[in-house]
């Protein structure tokens, strides 16, 4: 037979439909590959013509060679492929055809959307909560999340008394988020699900999970009493330490011998200890002298200081000498903040049992700038907040005078400490940076300012500043960071 009576005889597009229908979602604009993976494509693009073409069950049988796309009105809910294939018939016989499939697109609800129109919008939530007078965890918890993008799954994030609660559409990503938090603060969490649905002829259930974290409460800088038998197990380390750093553990020092312990945070959710005074308590020293004992640890000096409250400085001849780790940094005319422990009272049962006449007086934590402190200058730097969606009652007038506290200290944190600033991401100011080359500055004022501020106080370099650069890949439900810019 010649080929052309070959094509009358036989056709090779037998088994393939020539009609088809496709899914489309009109909430999120995407395509059902099935069985429920919903993909974005754009109309003509590769990824709809892998879509049509898989949805050709007998394309297996034959050899294709080339597909394209016929053009069809955008809303005619229609799109045609042309597709040419090649199949062996009889003996060594390759027959090649041409020919059109019209796929219809037909609307349907993903199930992301199906929650969105029944105001379920989310599948699990994780409720992070700390019990604290103060926000610098979650401040510099905020921090964390954005350098490493953690966020970037949820439906949304909502600011709650005492933490934030974060949603997702996935059972999955709230897992990832769990450990996230986990390995960067000692943390514990508790599960609990809620049915929705249950579906009697599939014997399938629809329930909602709630993953409840709690933070230790102990936070950097604080004092702590930590229990008898922790100390002993600690190797009999004094029971009233400084606490220098948190991580996924507890970092303790004894300022008496700049020795330092690491409580694991199973350890700790064990024997359970809370801070007996936070950087709310703390009291300005004034540095008198500085007498160097000799032991360094890393960047520790163990030296002797004596200090005189800020307060009673000129008023009473009352001086204090106290054992300290900052004999590295301190001189005397400095001022540093401490705890004033002869005037504390403490509600704590391991620190009544202690020997009161073997304590110091006064704590001394960390060198303070004053003078720079005083000047209202604006930043040339700024940080990222999480767009979070706060309660329908506004905060009281103390509440956010307390907000605004928390983060001027935060912020004030990241400019003295190296060390804590080199674990978040620092972007510059260019409002700041505008406003301080575009006008005309007095050069007496200028010279008043330099004489004022600290010589010694830890500037950011440019090197350490990010440039702000926002690109929004993300999905409609995703909440965007926000940009805050704090004098």
């Amino acid at each position: 037979m010649c080929v052309n009576c070959i094509r009358n005889e036989v056709d090779i597009t037998e088994g393939i439909p020539k009609q088809a229908t496709i899914h489309f979602c009109k909430g999120c604009e995407r395509y059902l590959q099935p069985p429920g993976i919903w993909v974005t494509a754009q109309l003509e693009s590769r990824e709809l013509l892998t879509l049509c073409l898989k949805k050709l069950k007998g394309l297996t049988k034959v050899r294709l060679i080339d597909a394209g796309f016929i053009w069809t009105e955008p809303h005619s809910r229609r799109i045609k492929v042309k597709l040419t294939i090649q199949k062996e018939v009889f003996a060594n016989t390759i027959l090649q055809q041409i020919f059109e499939v019209e796929y219809i697109v037909s609307t349907q609800q993903c199930d992301e959307c199906t929650r969105l129109a029944a105001q379920n919008t989310w599948k699990a939530a994780v409720q992070v909560r700390q019990k604290v007078e103060h926000k610098r965890t979650f401040l510099y918890l905020e921090q964390l999340i954005l350098k490493h993008n953690v966020h970037k799954d949820t439906t949304n994030i909502k600011e709650a008394k005492d933490g934030i609660d974060f949603f997702y559409g996935q059972r999955g990503h709230a897992i990832k988020m769990v450990e996230f938090l986990s390995s960067v603060t000692p943390t514990r969490y508790k599960t609990s699900e809620q049915l929705i649905s249950t579906d009697i002829h599939t014997s399938t259930s629809n329930y909602k999970f709630t993953y409840s974290v709690e933070i230790a409460p102990v936070c950097k800088d604080d004092i702590v009493c930590i229990p008898k038998k922790l100390a002993k197990l600690m190797g009999n380390i004094p029971q009233l330490l400084l606490v220098t750093r948190i991580s996924n553990s507890i970092h303790l020092m004894d300022i008496n011998t700049l020795n330092q312990v690491d409580v694991l945070c199973v350890t700790y959710w064990r024997h359970q200890f809370t801070a007996l005074a936070s950087v709310k308590n703390m009291v300005e020293f004034y540095v008198l002298d500085v007498e160097p004992l000799g032991p360094v640890k890393g960047k520790h000096v163990l030296a002797d200081v004596h200090v005189a409250r800020m307060a009673d400085f000129g008023r009473n001849d009352d001086v204090y000498i106290c054992r300290s780790h900052l004999g590295a940094i301190l001189s005397p005319g400095d001022t540093v903040l401490g705890y004033d422990l002869s005037r504390s009272n403490f509600n704590n049962e391991d620190f009544d049992k202690l020997d009161r006449s073997a304590l110091p007086d006064v704590f001394l934590v960390r060198k303070t700038f004053p003078a720079r402190r005083k000047k209202n200058k604006q930043r040339n730097w700024k940080i990222q907040q999480l767009g979070k969606e706060v309660d329908e009652m506004l905060p009281r007038k103390q509440d956010q005078a307390r907000i605004d506290n928390d983060m001027e200290a935060f912020l004030r944190d990241i400019e003295e400490d190296p060390e804590f600033r080199s674990t978040i991401n620092i972007f510059k100011n260019a409002a700041a940076n505008a406003a301080a080359t575009g006008g005309a500055v007095d050069s007496d004022m200028v010279d008043e300012d330099e004489d004022d501020e600290e010589e010694e106080f830890p500037e950011i370099s440019l090197a350490e500043m990010l440039d702000e650069i926002t690109i929004n890949d993300d999905g409609p439900d995703e909440p965007e960071a926000a940009y805050m810019d704090e004098d």
